[in-house]
């Protein structure tokens, strides 16, 4: 099915909100998921609220929630989120990052205990846009792990995502490379699992790990796991995500015996922001970004029907398209969005 983006943030919004979000919460969080659809992301899509509901349910996901400065250093702040919402917790603690990276020239943000924080792209874009350039590692626990290191069978990490964020210029729209260190997101696999697609080869593991292509392996028992992109090098770039955000930063790492806690996920994410203009000029740097992005661009095509595309550049051509026509919706991710809904007593129709 396809639905309008202004009619499903309204939908979004309205089951959050039964859910025990307050009006704020309810909004970021609609918005944020609804603009991951439209930038292509479905796996950090609305097809995670059904997640989100059962968190709140079982009290892993607290609404009404602040972040808490525990550490304030100056241009070094830690937050504690409190196992809040975490699109609001990381927009918040975002909020003090680019004014003080401005002020500063640089500003570093650890942020704790915050619940699923989403699409984290939408924080380097935050910071683009203000003229500033950032760095996100992110880590996850509170869940079992899922990605195998490099040459192991048995699951260590979680999909760890770093985002680096650059400035655009007045010709060149802002360069977001957003990433997890797993062939795909695991919001990918479940994409692929509610509308009965295989996956690329080399992405999944089976439980004693024999390749695969099939999703169903992520979400029934014994469970497969995801291999990490670029064999050693995903491997060792997702062990430096749950050691920054983990043990630097004080969130802790996936570990057998750190505590699982089924029906959620609590990210750490550690953040540089960087006043560009401390370091070049504004002209300068503008004019090389155009220079480097046009000569990459300009490259011949391997393919012919398929465009040079450079960082941040599939977002914007999904969110044209979708912004247009509407976004896709699989019958079962309705089908789950329509079981939360039902549950809390919400009618999906306008």
């Amino acid at each position: 099915m396809i639905i309008d983006h202004q009619s499903l943030r309204t939908i979004m919004a309205r089951i959050l909100r039964a859910g025990g979000a307050n009006e704020d919460e309810a909004t970021c969080t609609a918005d944020h998921m609804v603009d991951a659809n439209l930038a292509g992301h479905d796996s950090h899509g609305v097809g995670m609220l059904p997640l989100y509901c059962r968190s709140i349910e079982s009290g892993n996901l607290r609404p009404g929630q602040q972040p808490e400065i525990v550490y304030d250093g100056g241009n070094i702040v830690v937050w504690d989120g409190h196992g809040g919402i975490g699109q609001v917790i990381a927009r918040d603690a975002m909020r003090w990052a680019i004014p003080a990276g401005r002020r500063h020239g640089v500003a570093v943000h650890a942020l704790r205990n915050a619940h699923h924080i989403g699409r984290v792209g939408t924080y380097g874009e935050m910071c683009a846009a203000e003229g500033l350039v950032s760095v996100h590692f992110v880590n996850g626990i509170g869940t079992a792990p899922i990605v195998a290191p490099f040459n192991g069978r048995e699951a260590r990490y979680t999909t760890n995502p770093i985002c680096i964020g650059i400035p655009g210029t007045a010709q060149t729209p802002a360069v977001i490379l957003d990433f997890a260190t797993s062939r795909l997101a695991v919001g990918k696999i479940r994409v692929a699992h509610n509308t009965r697609k295989k996956v690329p080869e080399g992405v999944l593991l089976t439980h004693d790990g024999k390749h695969t292509t099939d999703p169903d392996v992520i979400f029934s028992e014994p469970r497969g796991m995801l291999m990490p992109f670029g064999e050693h090098k995903g491997s060792g770039l997702a062990l430096v995500c749950d050691l920054l955000c983990g043990a630097v930063m004080g969130m802790g790492t996936l570990r057998t015996e750190a505590p699982a806690i089924r029906g959620g996920v609590y990210n750490g994410m550690l953040s540089f922001v960087l006043d560009p203009s401390r370091l070049s000029s504004r002209d300068f740097m503008d004019h090389e970004i155009d220079a480097l992005i046009a000569w990459a661009k300009s490259s011949a095509r391997l393919d012919p029907e398929v465009p040079v595309l450079v960082a941040g550049e599939p977002e914007r051509i999904a969110r044209a398209m979708r912004l247009a026509e509407g976004i896709p919706i699989d019958e079962n991710t309705w089908a789950e969005i329509r079981e939360a809904a039902d549950k809390l007593q919400v009618r999906l129709d306008n």
